[in-house]
Parts: C-alpha cells; structure tokens; sequence
C-alpha cells in the first residue's frame, strides 16, 4: 500500500483481537434477541454470563425490565417478597460428601457435640412453637440424603422409631407441624422419588432441592466438589425436577455459583431448569397464562468455608454472580421468581442483585440461624425492607408457596393442605396474611385460666415426680407456660436433673441461634479515667490519648471500642461526648459501644440536656450501641444490700428503655452468687423480657407484615437487648451458692441453662463471661446454652491500663481453637452480631 508520506505496513488482528471481537459481536446478539423477548438458548446464555462494561450494564437493565413486567403482570408491581421462616435441621447425617459443606456431621461428630441421630418431635415443636409466637408461617425442614444408607445409626433410630426411611420421617413432621401449629412445611430432603413426592404433597405446599449443575465433570472427576456424592448425579437431580412437575408439586431450585463450575456448564443449568418447568405447564390463572411448576429459582453465590475441601477456593466474585442472576432472569422469563438469599451478600450488593432481576429474598427467620451457613447471619427483617424500600420496591411476606400457586390450589395444593394454605393467605394476592400473630407477652396475658391452670397441674406433678427434664421441655417450647416456681425449680436443679435441664438449654440454642461460637475483637477504655490533663496514674488518660487509644485498636484489628464509667465530679459532664468525638475521630470505622444508663443519666443531669438530650447527644457524637450494664439483679433490695451506689432500679429501666426508644441496642446481664433469691433471679429474667417484648412486642405492622425482625442482630431502627450475659459476682460479697454445697461450675451451668431457656425468642443470644469463669469452666457453660463469648479484651499499646481487666485477654486464635474442642464453628462478628468485615 503507498501514501503520500510514504509505505504502510498493515498489521492483522491477532487471534486474541479475533476472538474477543467474535465474544464481544456474540454478546450483542444476545443482547438483541432477549430484548426482543425471543428464547435463549445455551450457547446466548454463556455469552451472557461474560457480558462485561456497558453489555454488563445492558444485561442489568434488560432483566431488571422484565422482572418489573413479571411483577405487574402478576398484580403486584414494585413488590419484592421473602417467607418469614423457621429452619428446622431435622438431621445432619448424610450419605453424600460435598466438598464445600459445613452443615453434614459423621455419628462419631454427633455424640462429641452432644447432637441427637434424629431431631425428635419434641425438639422440633419446641422451636416451631417459638417461631409461631414471632409471625413465622414456613418451617423449612433442612436434612442430609438418605442418611441411612451410609450410617448404621441411622437406620438404628429409624427403625426403633417406626420409620421406614428419612423421608417416612419428614412427611410425619411435616404433618405434626402443620396439625399441631397450623404453619407450612417446605420439605428439603434432597433426592425423592415419585413415590416420595406423593407421600410429601399432602403434608407440605411446596419442596425444594438445589439442582446445583449439570457439570458431569464435577459429579464425575476425582477431587472435585460431588467426587463420591451419589445424590448430585445431574441426571438423578434432574430427574426429581421433572417428577416434580408430574406430581404438580410447586418446587424451588437453583444454581450455585462458583463451585468449579465453568460459564457453559452454569448456562446449560439454567437452560435445563427452564426446559423442565416448561414441560409440565398448566393452563392459569391469569387466563392466557401457562404455569410451570418451578416457582422460583435459587441463584446462590458460593461461600468457602473453613474445614472444608474447598477452604480455600476464592468466592464467585461480585460482577460474576450478578450477571449470573441477570441470565437466570433472561432464560426463565418473567412469570419465575428469581431468588438470592440476602444472607450471603454483603447489603451494599443488594442494588445490584435488584438491578440485575431478583424479586425474591427467600426464606428469613427471625428466630433460627441459617445453619447451612452458620457464619452468615439472617439480615434484621426492618433493615431489609428498608434496604427494599430504598431500591424502590416494597417487601411483602409470602408464603412458602408462591402466590401463583396458593391462588391455584386445586391445581397445585394436595387436598390434604388447602385449608391450612387458605387460613395463611391472603385471598386476593396469595401473600401471606398482614394479621400479626400475637407477641409473647400478648400470647401471655391472653392465655385463658383453664388452660394456664391445666398447665401449672401437670408442671406441679412433674415437679412432684422430680421429673425436671419433662418440665424443661415445656420451657422449650414455650417460656412463658410455667410460673415462677416451677423456674425456680429449674434454677434450683442438681445432678441428674441438671444434666437434663443444660441438655434441653443447649438444644433450645442449637436449634435456634444455631451451632456457631461467635467474638468480637474488642478493647476497652474506663471513661472514669478522664482527665483534662495528664497524671502520672497509668489508668487516667487525656482526650489526646483516646484518639490514639482507638486508632491503636483499630490498627489491632478491634471492631469495638467499649467505654464506660463515670466521669469524675471534677471533669465536666460534656466529657462523655468529647471521648465519643475522639474515638471516631481517631478510628471513623471503629463501633462506639459506650455509656451505662448510670453514665447516661449523670451526663442528662450535670449538662441540663435531660435524659432524650443527652441520647441525642451521644448519637450525634458517635456512640453506636450502649452497654446495658451498671445492675446487679433489678431488685431494690438488692441493691441498697450489693451496691447502694448503683442507679436505683426504676431509674436504671427508665434509661435503658430510654435507650432503647432511641434507636440504641444495648447488652443486658446479671450479676449473680450473692445476696439474691432464686425468685429475685426469675424475676429478673422476666423483667428484661418484658423490656424486651414491650419494644418489639408493640411494633406496628405494615401491610406486608414485614415489622419485627431478627431480634439482636443488627442496629435497625429500633433498639434492644442484643444479648444476655449472666455474670458471677466476685468476693467477697460473691460466690455464695443458691444451692448449699452445689460447686460453682454447677451454679454457673444451671443460670446459663435457665437463661437461654427463658429469654428464648426475645433475647437471642447468651454470652459467657470468660473473665470471670475461665476458659475451661466457658466450654462446659457454651454447652449449658451459651453462644458467644463476647470480647478479646485486646489490651492495646497505648494505655492499657486504662481499660476495666486490662491484663486479660482472648486472641481470636485462642477463641478458636478452644471452639473447635467443642466441635463447632467459630465466628468472628460485629458489636450487634453481624458478620466481622473480614
């Protein structure tokens, strides 16, 4: 070629070039024909999954239109819906061996953590019971395959129970569950048969099992996730699929991505699921409209978990699971629910998994951990139907079958069930019904006296037969059923008794906040130790050190910085704010968990600002949380015997509720082993519980019943006791047994055991003060009904002396490795038991 200026050498595009050119014209045609509503098919939808920069962003925009059709199509425009849930792991034995999960047990595994082959009906009625009094309507009963084919304890406790198989046993719970509470089963047993899905139909409205994939190279090659997993055959999970769709059972499944996986296989998985809904398609409701029985499909981003084969393999990233819910959307059309469990996102994400399509939060329990990922905790409902709202949609609670099936039941509901499907749903949407059910304290004051009579009878005549274990069960299932007697009896129990009141407990905690052992990284700093300027004390600090103090924590890894005590007569009251200011000033990341009601009300009082002033003013100043510290037992004798410096009791409940009103969330405790009576214990007990349902208990409910979330786990938009820390008081006024010659590990474990049985459902978690009983003496009370172990109590290298128990601490190390003693999980979490940043 010859120019003007010369020759020029044309270079051809490299193979590279080529073949990103090709990728890229592949990408647009996709794009072209899903905007034109025609039907993918693989090879579309794996070039989909690549879509990067502005095709990213177009893959985004076109799922996400036709997601807002499917809504309006459906009759609720701009509504995205969850199930408010109960999830029950009917058992953790499985014949498979995934190699990414955390939620299988082997029998040897079983009795080290002291964990039954089978839940019992009690067991499972005593935390669907709690899940009922707090608004739940689906009870998701979670298990291993076919666990008897592998474990001989299996089949053992099968067979001394008058079960053919696990599934013989699921369909009984399903229907106890729904005959004894009126909720909704969703059974999960993994593989079924034809036959197995009728069984199930007439006791459970919906049934799930995650196809995963279609990879027969993961299934197939050795090392890789379903290696040596007869139940995660593709063409056996499959199979179920379309069984399902013959029995006209509504059927959740899905995809995980990020297991090994390739973009084709992830494709043809979505492709698969489509064609199998499609196959068994019935004629409406609407008229005009043919409905599959897929009701929603699960899009699930791989989380590695420690211990696992898969420990170490990298997360899907961000970008990749989205446009993998962008293509879900794409392939299944508008009329499927796209679904992605807020849980294992971050909530910064949820914009961009609304974007790309998803209409469905799926199951969220107020009451049970996700004990299928125990280190993600379930989102606080408030926050997600903020978050929902935010993003411009409602959030509406639906049933665990979808609307378009509830309001089809004689196509789609087994006779069996539509009564109790009907009593549930709301006649003109097929969500769930916005009535509330009552909160615990109302199930309380309205229980009839017949029936608390007949109740108080039999517990008497337990109590009379020394049959302690039995009355313990009845607190399982529901605390507010025995009187203060009967607890005090509890409270009072020893020997064989005690093993029994502790084994009940720590079911009560397994089977509700789940298996996981959580900490914070933590210091703290005695605001009492203020000065305006320095001394020569090591506990006195300046407002120059605090920033420092808190940076130091920061810098150490500490998600906390707790400050409490007040301040000296001769510092000026404003200097509970100024430390606030200085901590996040120093660390702007760091949580302020600051000021006792005692602090609060001294800082109201010494700066004019009354009790709402100065919690406006902490707030503004940067406190997050406060302690709820600062009582022994709330009992005014009490008091003017321990500690006549304290706050006097109706003072310490005004400023705690105060607190809690204003949005903060607080810790609760007792100091125990001293002067009080096992009555003054109980009362106690029930008084923080009666704090407690008095802020979530009144809460109004919106049109979609979306109020009262997961109590304790995050700082939403109202306060409350995130924790419950029983504490034993020191000498030489402590130590003192409620029961003569009891030993002091058997005090502790009979406070921690009456602690979780009582607040259960309204405090969630129970923290045990290993400052106070020591690390050996804390694994036998994390087995008494314990879940948390609170802070590391990093002393620091700034001040540490300025710290209440400087000297002490617990490395997350330490923590960890005295967990795994105990066989379960450790978690690292948040001052309000979210998930630690990593």
């Amino acid at each position: 070629m010859q120019c003007e200026t010369g020759p020029v050498t044309v270079v051809p595009p490299s193979v590279t070039e080529r073949a990103s050119a090709s990728a890229s014209a592949a990408v647009d045609a996709a794009l072209a024909r899903a905007a034109a509503g025609e039907r993918l098919n693989a090879a579309e939808a794996e070039a989909l999954l690549t879509a990067t920069g502005a095709q990213w962003e177009r893959l985004l925009e076109l799922a996400s239109e036709l997601r807002d059709a499917g809504l309006a199509a459906s009759g609720r425009p701009g509504v995205i819906t969850y199930s408010r849930k109960v999830f029950v792991p009917l058992t953790t034995l499985c014949r498979d061996r995934c190699h990414y999960c955390v939620f299988v047990d082997t029998p040897g595994q079983l009795l080290k953590k002291q964990k039954p082959v089978y839940m019992s009906p009690e067991q499972v009625l005593a935390v669907v019971r709690q899940g009922q009094a707090m608004g739940c309507k689906e009870v998701l009963l979670t298990l291993g395959d076919r666990p008897e084919d592998r474990w001989p304890e299996a089949r053992a406790w099968l067979n001394q129970h008058g079960f053919g198989s696990t599934i013989e046993y699921v369909a009984h719970i399903a229907r106890l569950v729904t005959a004894e509470t009126g909720l909704l089963a969703h059974a999960n047993p993994g593989v079924m048969s034809a036959d197995e899905l009728r069984m199930l139909r007439p006791v459970a409205p919906s049934m799930g099992m995650m196809l995963e994939t279609t990879s027969r190279r993961l299934f197939e090659e050795p090392g890789q996730v379903h290696f040596g997993s007869p139940d995660k055959d593709p063409a056996v999970r499959l199979a179920v699929i379309e069984a399902a769709g013959r029995e006209r059972v509504p059927f959740t499944t899905g995809i995980l991505v990020g297991i090994g996986e390739t973009a084709r296989d992830r494709a043809e998985s979505l492709i698969a699921i489509r064609d199998a809904h499609e196959a068994h398609r019935v004629d409406g409701p609407p008229a005009g409209h043919r409905q599959g029985h897929v009701q929603e499909v699960i899009v699930q981003n791989f989380r590695a978990k420690p211990r696992t084969a898969m420990q170490g393999a990298p997360d899907a990233s961000v970008l990749e699971y989205v446009a993998a819910v962008a293509v879900a959307r794409l392939v299944m059309g508008s009329r499927i629910r796209i679904q992605v469990p807020p849980n294992l996102s971050d909530s910064a994400e949820f914009g961009l998994l609304v974007r790309a399509g998803a209409d469905d939060w799926g199951g969220v329990s107020p009451l049970t951990a996700d004990h299928v990922n125990p280190e993600r905790p379930w989102p606080h409902l408030d926050d997600l139907a903020r978050m929902t709202a935010e993003l411009g949609y409602e959030l509406r609670e639906r049933l665990t079958a979808q609307p378009e099936f509830v309001l089809d039941p004689l196509t789609w509901i087994d006779p069996a069930l539509r009564p109790a499907v009907a009593a549930l749903a709301d006649p003109a949407t097929g969500l769930a019904l916005a009535a509330p059910s009552p909160s615990p304290s109302v199930r309380s004051s309205q229980m009839h006296a017949s029936d608390h009579e007949s109740r108080t009878y039999v517990a008497n005549e337990l109590i009379g037969a020394g049959d302690i274990r039995r009355l313990a069960e009845t607190a399982a299932a529901d605390p507010l059923a025995l009187d203060d007697a009967e607890w005090v009896r509890l409270l009072e129990a020893t020997g064989d008794d005690l093993d029994a009141l502790t084994a009940t407990a720590d079911d009560v905690r397994r089977y509700t906040v789940g298996e996981a052992v959580t900490l914070v990284v933590n210091r703290n700093l005695t605001s009492s130790g203020l000065r305006a300027v320095a001394t020569d004390d090591p506990a006195t600090f300046t407002l120059d050190h605090v920033g420092a103090i808190a940076a130091d924590a920061w810098d150490l890894g500490a998600t906390e910085l707790c400050v409490q005590g007040l301040l000296p007569d001769t510092e000026d009251a404003e200097g509970y704010l100024a430390i606030a200011r200085a901590v996040k000033e120093g660390a702007p990341g760091i949580h302020l968990h600051a000021y006792r009601p005692q602090d609060v009300r001294d800082l109201a009082d010494r700066s004019g600002l009354g009790l709402a002033g100065a919690l406006a003013a902490m707030r503004e100043a940067g406190v997050d949380t406060v302690p709820g510290t600062g009582v022994k037992v709330l009992s005014e004798r009490v008091r003017r015997v321990v500690a006549p410096g304290d706050l006097e009791i109706d003072r310490w409940i005004e400023g705690i509720t105060a607190a809690h009103r204003a949005g903060f969330r607080s810790t609760s405790v007792i100091f125990y082993g001293h002067v009080e009576t096992a009555a003054e214990r109980i009362a106690h007990l029930r008084r923080l519980r009666e704090i407690q349902d008095g802020r979530f208990g009144s809460r109004s409910r919106s049109a979609s019943g979306a109020t009262t979330g997961r109590l304790g786990d995050s700082n939403g938009p109202g306060g409350g006791f995130s924790e419950f820390v029983p504490i034993p008081l020191p000498g030489p006024a402590g130590g003192v047994p409620l029961v003569p010659g009891r030993a002091p590990i058997d005090e502790h474990r009979a406070m921690v055991a009456v602690s979780r049985l009582l607040l259960s459902g309204s405090i969630p978690h129970i923290q045990i003060p290993w400052t106070r009983v020591g690390r050996e003496a804390s694994l036998v009370l994390l087995r008494s009904g314990g879940d948390d172990l609170g802070g590391t109590l990093l002393d620091g290298r700034v001040k540490p002396e300025a710290g209440i128990e400087h000297g002490l601490e617990l490395p997350a190390t330490d923590a960890a490795a005295m967990v795994a003693r105990l066989f379960r999980p450790f978690r690292l979490r948040t001052t309000t038991y979210g998930q630690a940043p990593r």
